[in-house]
């Protein structure tokens, strides 16, 4: 016997019965990003190496130790998306939507970090992602932060949710500012960690983040942010603020909210849980008004966000709010006898013109009566149609109702269509 293959370790398969779950999540992202009058982009999964090295930072655990990167036959070096932000810009230089333009995108599609698998965290991941480009004020960023509030409505997860939010100010105020972050830092070097260490030079804003406890106790009388920020970027936050109290979406200001990618700047924000345990953070973003022109572009403001979609699956089971989830079998169709069997498909064709969005499945494999019955019950069909000689001489067809306790019905098609029409959410 073969020896058994099996999926890479982080990577994982998506069974039927599970995929129903998250087309169901996927069209109410779809049904929200076009009720906010958004765009789908869509992108390669390979992108050149460079663009994540310059975007994201060399300095980043993402860039240092989690990107899957290969070299190809021609010696260019290739890496698998591990985010989609740096993609997006990419592709809108690329695709001359951006410059002098007002865009506002949306993604969805497989990422891939080579990180410690867990509970809801894979090393390809799926992630759903909004772009908008071309607007400095803070009403786009406040429209961003309103549009994943209105999902977490529509999901009804609204009171498991949290908002944190913070501003980074403008680049040449965090310059600034980590240059007296350092000088504080060294002067606690003893107890910084390896990270921190390694980090004070080269992206100390990252220390901040950091999860350790001695470390977090260092940075609990550090130098703030707030009090070094510009006052352009002091006003873009107070007007922010004073649009998301309008529209009535709380939140709370977290001076240590630094986000873990260099491109951000002014606006970051994240949305958390405590229903997840340790993964805590389920949708997260912020302003990048630098990074079109970093990749290429000319100056263009930026602000978007990007969730994970394992983890919002995650947290829609944990909550019980995926909600109903429509069967994927209305009608099977069981056919008595080689003609009935010939015809089967085509009365079946006949029934998806006549009731559109009606789901019918024709048994396959032959077998008597029983077998076949048994068979559309295991579908998850509502009702089972029986055509047999006699059905086909009539016009007529056999309803078999699965799942109530009704009479079975023996009607001409025409009305038949009529009464499947009803199975139809």
């Amino acid at each position: 016997m073969a020896k058994q293959i099996k999926a890479i370790r982080g990577m994982k398969d998506c069974l039927p019965g599970t995929t129903q779950i998250w087309q169901k999540i996927e069209a109410t992202l779809r049904d929200t990003m076009g009720a906010f009058g958004y765009q789908e982009i869509r992108f390669p999964v390979v992108e050149s190496t460079d663009l994540f090295k310059r975007s994201i930072g060399e300095v980043t655990d993402i860039v240092e130790k989690e990107m899957y990167t290969f070299e190809d036959r021609n010696g260019d070096t290739l890496t698998l998306r591990p985010e989609g932000t740096a993609v997006c810009v990419r592709a809108g230089v690329e695709g001359g939507l951006l410059y002098n333009q007002e865009q506002r995108l949306w993604y969805m599609g497989p990422m891939f970090r080579r990180e410690r698998p867990q509970k809801g965290r894979y090393r390809q991941f799926h992630q759903f992602g909004v772009e908008t480009f071309g607007v400095a004020t803070a009403d786009i960023d406040a429209e961003v932060i309103i549009l994943t509030a209105r999902l977490w409505k529509v999901f009804g997860i609204s009171e498991h949710v949290r908002l944190e939010l913070n501003s980074l100010g403008s680049n040449e105020a965090r310059a600034a500012y980590k240059e007296v972050l350092v000088a504080y830092l060294e002067q606690h070097k003893d107890r910084l960690d390896e990270d921190s260490l390694r980090r004070m030079y080269t992206n100390p804003l990252r220390v901040l983040d950091s999860k350790n406890p001695e470390v977090q106790a260092v940075v609990a009388d550090a130098p703030k942010l707030s009090e070094h920020l510009d006052e352009e970027s002091v006003q873009h936050f107070a007007n922010l603020c004073e649009r998301l109290d309008a529209a009535g979406v709380e939140y709370q200001v977290n001076e240590n909210l630094v986000r873990g990618l260099d491109y951000y700047n002014r606006t970051v924000f994240e949305w958390v849980t405590d229903s997840l345990g340790a993964q805590g953070t389920v949708c997260a973003g912020g302003r990048y008004d630098g990074l079109v022109e970093q990749l290429g572009g000319k100056g263009t403001p930026a602000v978007g966000f990007a969730m994970g979609m394992e983890r919002l699956v995650l947290l829609l089971e944990e909550l019980n709010s995926v909600g109903e989830i429509r069967r994927n079998v209305d009608v099977y169709v069981a056919a008595m006898g080689d003609a009935a069997s010939i015809q089967a498909p085509a009365i079946a064709e006949q029934l998806r013109d006549a009731v559109p969005g009606l789901r019918v499945q024709v048994h396959a494999g032959g077998g008597n009566f029983k077998k076949q019955l048994k068979r559309a019950d295991n579908s998850g069909a509502v009702v089972a149609l029986i055509f047999g000689e006699d059905e086909i001489a009539n016009g007529t067809v056999t309803i078999k109702y699965l799942r109530e306790q009704k009479e079975q019905l023996i009607l001409p098609m025409v009305e038949a269509h009529a009464v499947l029409a009803e199975l139809v959410g």
